[in-house]
């Protein structure tokens, strides 16, 4: 068996063994269901042949009894039993669903790479819901062999050839049943992935939306949606086309079963070898047996495509971390506060030596504590690939990033990121107030945010808003401007105060006044901070301490802005343009 399936069916039992108390409870329910199912045919057999052939009133009406208790029973255990199992397949995808988030926010990373976000959503939902479902089938499973094994019984007592054709049949059925659904656990499989590829698409194109309208892309976008939804819709129809052939195959096979111990039975009775009632019992027991068998071919489809879910989920769990954990947590960055000055806070050297990674081609540079380092970049991939590795999206593939004399590698990413934060560009904001996207869990009221949003020149942004800082954005910040988004993210970073801060390009949304604004105050606030700016703002780096020039993957210049442009013709050709 592939590593893949073991690891899917791994998902499938610890799914099942979350919910061991329900699953186990809905079985014994739903087996006395089924057992009290198995003996209406039997006493009604017993209420032809005791009661109504011999006209005895009495019989009648204590095996009436029987039967109204019998059925009492049987509801009872129907009702308890489907709520139960309702319950174990929604807190076991539930369960699923947390595990995968736990994944994706791993700080270690690497379970999106190669996924689109839409495409973990829809895992986390149709795939987690799937594999829920199997941990809700198993007690139908175990309902429908104790019905088969009770209605055994009961024929054997009525006819030993009649028990031992089901006894003797059954195996076979479900020997057949799990081949035959080898075909639909394929093509569920392919289903889910082209889903998840779809909703990958559609959440991609939906948060460019605004771009693709400026730059009227939106026929080309369309297009690309289009054909992977179609891909989508071709995988859906394979994948029911196949549920349908899986369920008539079934069908057929039980219903031929069902037809021969009728026969049978009919056969036994036509030469006096079983009752009248008996016969009736076992016609009974016969129309009865559709319903194990029919509970057995859900079964059988919802493990087929649970299993083909618990593949995927696997993978995502099982996929290897971007960046390796570190021992040490990172000085100043402890459970209490990140960046409080003192004894244990975090200085803000930072220091990069021979870093090689994607487009760095062994980068040496250095920035002191409090100092604001100007980084110029022509090639984007070289700022791209930099920010990754000061943020520990990912590790170098040589060299070393240091933080006060301690190797990143060696210190654990979260605490990592709580003293370098990488603040992109084109962050996101959230639905909700323009305070509380600035504030974004750092305790700090309404005040304790001002110098925060006057330094990013938000305090604007909120004066022309309804509500001022307490009017609520929509998703993503849409009902913003993009300028007025960017001014609000740069807030949100600015407000974080950390001991590093790496800002890239933060004013490109801007007009030149606020971005002049904007830079002068950025130096004001974060005076004895060490702050990297990643741009080609010349109003950005002309408040700068040093500026170094990356090209060709390595540093080739580095000095004051005003000495750059001076001396440098490829700076001014990359800042001045």
């Amino acid at each position: 068996m592939p590593a893949e399936g073991r690891a899917g069916r791994a998902v499938l039992r610890t799914a099942i063994a979350g919910q061991r108390r329900r699953v186990v409870t809905a079985s014994l329910l739903g087996m006395g269901h089924q057992a009290c199912e198995v003996l209406v045919p039997v006493v009604i057999g017993l209420v032809i042949d005791e009661a109504v052939a011999t006209g005895d009133a009495p019989v009648l009406l204590r095996w009436l009894l029987v039967l109204g208790v019998l059925f009492l029973a049987l509801s009872t255990c129907y009702r308890t039993s489907a709520r139960i199992t309702d319950a174990a397949g929604e807190h076991a995808a539930h369960r699923l669903r947390g595990e995968l988030g736990d994944r994706v926010l791993d700080p270690r990373g690497g379970a999106d790479t190669g996924r689109l976000p839409g495409a973990l959503t829809a895992l986390a939902t149709g795939d987690a819901a799937r594999v829920g479902a199997v941990a809700a089938a198993v007690p139908y499973a175990a309902a429908a062999l104790a019905g088969l094994a009770v209605s055994a019984v009961a024929l054997l007592r009525i006819s030993v050839p009649l028990g031992l054709l089901i006894l003797l049949g059954v195996p076979p059925l479900l020997w057949a049943g799990h081949r035959i659904s080898r075909p639909l656990e394929r093509r569920s499989e392919v289903e889910q992935e082209r889903a998840a590829h779809a909703s990958g698409v559609a959440a991609d194109l939906v948060a460019g939306l605004r771009v693709l309208k400026g730059i009227g892309a939106e026929a080309a976008a369309v297009s690309r949606y289009r054909g992977t939804s179609r891909a989508s819709l071709a995988a859906a129809l394979r994948a029911a086309v196949s549920r349908a052939w899986h369920d008539g195959a079934i069908l057929v096979l039980t219903g031929m079963f069902i037809v021969a111990i009728a026969l049978v039975g009919a056969h036994l009775a036509m030469r006096d070898l079983i009752s009248v009632g008996e016969l009736v019992a076992a016609v009974g027991l016969a129309q009865f047996l559709l319903g194990p068998f029919q509970l057995l071919t859900y079964v059988s489809g919802e493990f087929a495509q649970g299993r083909a879910s618990a593949d995927r989920i696997a993978e995502v769990l099982a996929s290897p971390p971007a960046v390796t954990t570190g021992a040490a947590p990172a000085a100043g960055t402890g459970s209490e506060d990140a960046h409080a000055p003192g004894e244990g806070a975090a200085a803000g050297r930072l220091a990069l030596r021979g870093v090689v990674h994607g487009a760095l081609r062994g980068v040496d540079l250095d920035a002191a504590p409090g100092e604001l380092l100007g980084v110029v970049a022509r090639d984007p991939a070289e700022a791209a690939d930099l920010l990754r590795c000061l943020g520990r999206e990912t590790d170098p593939d040589e060299g070393e990033i240091g933080v006060d004399g301690h190797p990143l590698t060696a210190l654990d990413p979260d605490a990592v990121r709580r003293t370098v934060l990488v603040a992109h560009h084109d962050a996101d904001l959230f639905e909700s107030s323009l305070l509380d996207n600035v504030r974004a869990g750092t305790g700090l009221d309404d005040a304790a945010l001002g110098p925060a949003l006057a330094a990013a020149a938000a305090d604007d942004v909120a004066r022309t808003l309804p509500h001022g800082g307490r009017t609520l954005l929509t998703e993503r910040g849409r009902s913003l401007s993009g300028g007025q988004r960017q001014r609000v993210a740069l807030a949100r970073a600015l407000a974080a105060d950390p001991p590093v801060l790496v800002l890239h390009d933060p004013t490109t949304a801007v007009d030149a006044v606020t971005e002049a604004r904007v830079a002068a105050r950025l130096r004001e606030l974060r005076r004895g901070r060490t702050t990297v700016l990643v741009t080609t703002s010349p109003a950005l780096l002309a408040v700068t301490d040093r500026v170094v020039v990356l090209d060709g993957g390595a540093v080739r210049a580095e000095g004051s802005h005003g000495d750059l442009v001076a001396g440098d013709a490829a700076y001014r050709s990359a800042v001045l343009a």
